[in-house]
């Protein structure tokens, strides 16, 4: 095994002892509440990656993955790991020229999460039964994640599931994708919104009459959940462009901002980034506090198409701001300002309302013959607002990733992409309504239809919930 440069991880709110990355794989959150960020983010060589351009979608993982897990997993190890859970294309699609959409909805359940879910369930279970021990993991869900996390678990022998998800916020394939496995894994709809499960799941944490049950997290809280989302960010860059220095442009569909921290950590290990937009939906907070420094959240948070998105305060904002030398405590409260003209240097935000949603779904029909979901869509608009009202203002001010300095631009030759995150298919009766044609479902979520869903609903209450958990029952 190789012994390099020991990786120690903090909390975003400095309260809780430094660790290594297996302890914050296992725990998910950290003791005080806080988000676990590692003190050094390791850097790539430019050999490095020049070898990515010729490596496939898993040995890149080998690479990326490796930079923080060679002192816990064997190369060998991380190899089988790796090519278990991406067995999968990853179809980068040429729009038109030097605009690119990548395909992130390929996977076992069809959204980009299988990306670091598979991942993750595979390195945790190795953990575990290396030890011998078992987990429950609870995870929040606005859509996407929970069927992504309980397909990656299931019937992984060390761990439990719990999903929380909005019953009424979520379509009803993506519902089914986790009520209709059983065994190890339980779903259950909370009569409230997202933000409610992600609450129910963080005061779960932080109780201690519930530590006998080695409660763990697979929302992108885990910092094994952003991990292998920077992979997928190289794999676009080394596939579009024409050289290692080239910066891109990349749109990320944003809703708990686990997406974007994975391409931001994906930047801070050498990724050549022009600029990141996290296109959002009508929950507008981050666009609003880029603009005025002051960050509010929005409670409840706004019901759009793009549902996974529906996040009114984001978890990884905590890290964000952190990365930026700043301060956000788990309850929303800005204790620090992060270097704000950095961060803007870095980031453009914009947020795509409904209707401006549904008409970009319908224009990349009507140009390209490509379907695009509600995320896909937001991620999209994004892109072009960015590039039609904000690049070139951006260049004329210098706004753009701080060590561009010396960068010559030419508008023409810039290459831009945005993140495609689930399957049309998922989305059924959007697309019907939108473009009138019935996106084409996978065999596997046609199999899912067909299945007997084991339906459990509570309260957004956490005294209902904790009940719940202390007298649970496998399905």
């Amino acid at each position: 095994m190789k012994i390099q440069q020991e990786i120690l991880f903090y909390s975003t709110n400095k309260k809780a002892p430094e660790t290594n990355i297996r302890e914050v794989i296992l725990k998910g959150q950290a003791p005080d509440k806080g988000l676990y960020m590692p003190k050094i983010i390791p850097t790539l060589s430019n050999e490095e990656l020049e070898s990515i351009r010729k490596m496939n979608y898993s040995e890149i993982a080998q690479l990326i993955l490796g930079k923080f897990l060679l002192n816990y997993v064997s190369k060998d190890v991380l190899k089988r790991l790796c090519d278990d859970a991406y067995n999968y294309e990853v179809p980068i699609e040429n729009i038109e020229k030097n605009k690119f959409i990548m395909r992130l909805d390929r996977g076992p359940t069809a959204s980009f999460k299988d990306f670091a879910a598979r991942f993750m369930a595979r390195l945790m279970n190795y953990f575990l039964e290396e030890e011998d021990r078992n987990l429950l993991i609870l995870t929040a869900t606005s859509g996407d994640t929970g069927g992504a996390v309980a397909d990656a678990f299931y019937n992984q022998k060390h761990v439990d599931v719990v999903v929380l998800y909005p019953k009424n916020e979520i379509s009803d394939r993506q519902r089914k994708q986790m009520t209709t496995l059983g065994n190890n894994v339980t779903a259950i709809g909370i009569n409230g919104k997202f933000d409610d499960c992600q609450r129910l799941v963080k005061q779960a944490f932080a109780d201690r009459d519930l530590s006998h049950l080695n409660l763990s997290s697979a929302n992108s809280i885990n910092f094994a959940r952003l991990l292998p989302q920077s992979v997928y960010y190289f794999y676009l860059h080394s596939r579009i462009t024409r050289n290692i220095d080239e910066r891109i442009i990349i749109s990320v569909p944003s809703g708990n901002f686990g997406n974007l921290m994975g391409g931001i950590f994906a930047y801070k290990m050498g990724l050549p980034v022009l600029k990141f937009i996290a296109a959002v939906n009508e929950n507008d907070e981050f666009p609003k506090f880029l603009k005025t420094a002051v960050y509010q959240k929005i409670e409840p948070s706004r019901n759009c198409l793009s549902n996974a998105m529906n996040v009114g305060h984001p978890s990884n904002l905590a890290r964000l701001i952190d990365l930026y030398g700043g301060h956000l405590d788990e309850n929303g409260n800005l204790l620090k300002k992060p270097n704000m003209d950095l961060l803007k240097k870095d980031i453009f935000s914009v947020s795509i309302t409904d209707e401006k949603t549904k008409q970009s779904i319908k224009e990349v029909y009507d140009k390209y013959r490509i379907i695009l979901e509600p995320h896909g869509a937001v991620g999209w608009a994004g892109l072009n607002w960015y590039l039609n009202d904000q690049f070139d203002l951006d260049i004329k001010n210098r706004t753009l990733s701080a060590s561009t300095s010396n960068f010559s631009f030419n508008k023409e030759d810039i290459i831009s992409a945005s993140l495609e995150t689930a399957d049309p298919a998922k989305f059924p009766e959007v697309i019907r309504e939108i473009i009138k044609v019935e996106p084409v479902m996978s065999k596997r979520l046609n199999e899912i239809l067909k299945k007997e869903e084991y339906i459990i609903n509570l309260n957004a209450s956490y005294k209902e919930f904790k009940i719940f958990l202390l007298n649970r029952k496998k399905i």
